[in-house]
């Protein structure tokens, strides 16, 4: 069995507890406006949330949340399933506009031991790939490289994520 080992997320392991339903990222990014650029957040619709990944496993990482902190699948309502489908695909056309990639890993852990780093809040991955990225460095050095400014990536994918609803 071969292993993808993701060290360079212990950072954002370790910065939370994620005990019951204290210290959720995706909560403050909800509830406090003020630090959008600082939290990442790229879209708020009525039942959803859009924020990049602060600790992505590739450049463009996006996270779509419902604004409900939910932690189980199935609590979800249909019209915010809805949301956040929308929400995907607008993800996925604004990374297309924007970064180019090969191809995507979309998807939601579900629970611990399905590898989710936030059980209590459910959210969707948008995760853009390129032929070869994972190379010599990921490989042998055990450390990812992603080289963008998370601040300059965020107004770009924003601007673009507006413009792609803009479209539809």
């Amino acid at each position: 069995m071969d292993l993808l080992w993701a060290p360079w997320r212990s950072q954002y392991i370790e910065s939370y507890s994620f005990d019951g339903d204290t210290n959720c990222f995706i909560c403050d990014a909800i509830n406090d406006k003020s630090h959008d650029l600082e939290r990442l957040v790229i879209y708020r619709s009525k039942l959803s949330i859009v924020l990049l990944n602060k600790y992505p496993y590739n450049g463009g990482h996006i996270l779509i949340a419902p604004n409900e902190h939910l932690g189980e699948f199935e609590k979800i309502s249909t019209e915010t399933m809805a949301d956040i489908m929308y929400l995907t695909k607008i993800s996925i056309m604004t990374l297309k506009a924007l970064k180019h990639p090969d191809a995507f890993n979309v998807g939601m852990n579900l629970g611990r031991s399905a590898g989710a780093g936030l059980p209590g809040h459910i959210h969707q991955h948008i995760i853009p790939r390129w032929n070869g990225d994972t190379g010599f460095i990921s490989t042998i050095c055990d450390t990812k490289v992603i080289s963008e400014v998370m601040s300059k990536l965020q107004i770009a994918i924003k601007e673009e994520f507006y413009n792609q609803i803009q479209l539809k």
